[in-house]
């Protein structure tokens, strides 16, 4: 019996031809598949460009001693020794974590609440929407200037307590108000942002819940509470989690009220402004990326953390 004979006999005389259509829709899974690859490929390019790859160069730095002029020495975990056994570390880590466990949940109160408004029906609901997001969209240095002349010992805010019969403090200058100054100016600048996406995720819950909860006698906060809240899970899960990484980063305010010094006694010192003095003011480039390192495993706790506590959703 012939090789055509035998398998005719297998198949039932049918042959072993391949379906018409399946040469077609490899074909075109395959084009599929690098059409897809080609579209991604330069956002991953600028991915690793800029992001992962200067992560794994601050990784390899972090095991060397390096000052930007002289050659790098090879020291192990030396720098990640001395990284812990120095105190103002710890004054950073202390000011950043509190910046973030203030900052955090009285943006995403303020935040989830002008939502709530700015959704009713009521009159010049598009402008009062354009002014509170109108702060998110300005320069970062802008705003912080405008603040250090309003926050001056001199400025807006302490004439404002005058009239009051109030002697406002030295914002800037005292220790503990510099920090607080700062904590106000990110409210202020991040809360429109994030009641933007509350108002899109307010307006993706469908009405009928909010119907049927009238409907079954359940009042405004009952409704809030029990249906809008939980349906809210996943948009308050990428505020908090956005908010959590942005806080525990901030640089930019920090270094233009304090001139870059982190001062009045270290009490604008966040982890990240530190990172550049070591690095640009100490000339100690091992130092930092040790510091980022360790700052790097402290932001992924934390965000896991979160995760874990509002990344399950809710369905009804």
């Amino acid at each position: 019996m012939n090789i055509e004979a035998k398998s005719a006999s297998v198949d039932g005389g049918r042959g072993l031809k391949p379906r018409p259509g399946r040469r077609k829709f490899s074909r075109t899974r395959l084009n599929d598949l690098f059409a897809g690859y080609g579209f991604t490929l330069p956002s991953a390019f600028v991915l690793f460009i800029f992001t992962l790859g200067p992560a794994l160069v601050a990784f390899y730095l972090s095991f060397f001693s390096w000052s930007l002029l002289n050659h790098m020495h090879f020291v192990g975990l030396a720098n990640f020794w001395g990284i812990l056994h120095y105190s103002v570390f710890w004054i950073a880590v202390r000011n950043s974590v509190l910046f973030a466990c203030v900052v955090v949940p009285v943006q995403t109160v303020i935040a989830l609440a002008l939502a709530v408004l700015l959704n009713q029906n009521m009159p010049a609901r598009g402008f009062f929407r354009l002014a509170f997001y109108f702060p998110s969209i300005s320069s970062s240095a802008v705003i912080t200037i405008i603040f250090m002349w309003m926050f001056n010992q001199l400025g807006l805010v302490n004439s404002f307590l005058s009239w009051l019969g109030i002697s406002g403090p030295d914002w800037l200058g005292s220790p503990h108000f510099a920090l607080p100054t700062i904590m106000i100016l990110n409210i202020w600048t991040t809360a429109g942002t994030f009641m933007i996406i509350f108002l899109a995720g307010l307006q993706a819950i469908p009405v009928s819940y909010i119907e049927a909860a009238a409907v079954d006698g359940a009042t405004g906060w009952h409704t809030f509470r029990r249906i809008t809240l939980p349906l809210l899970r996943t948009t308050l899960f990428f505020i908090v989690v956005m908010g959590v990484i942005g806080t525990l980063q901030m640089f930019d305010q920090s270094f233009i009220m304090s001139g870059g010094s982190g001062g009045p006694l270290h009490s604008t010192t966040t982890v990240v402004l530190l990172i550049y003095n070591f690095i640009f003011a100490y000339g100690n480039v091992g130092y930092g990326a040790a510091a980022t390192v360790l700052w790097f495993i402290f932001i992924l706790g934390a965000t896991l953390a979160t995760n874990k506590w509002l990344g399950q959703t809710v369905d009804y």
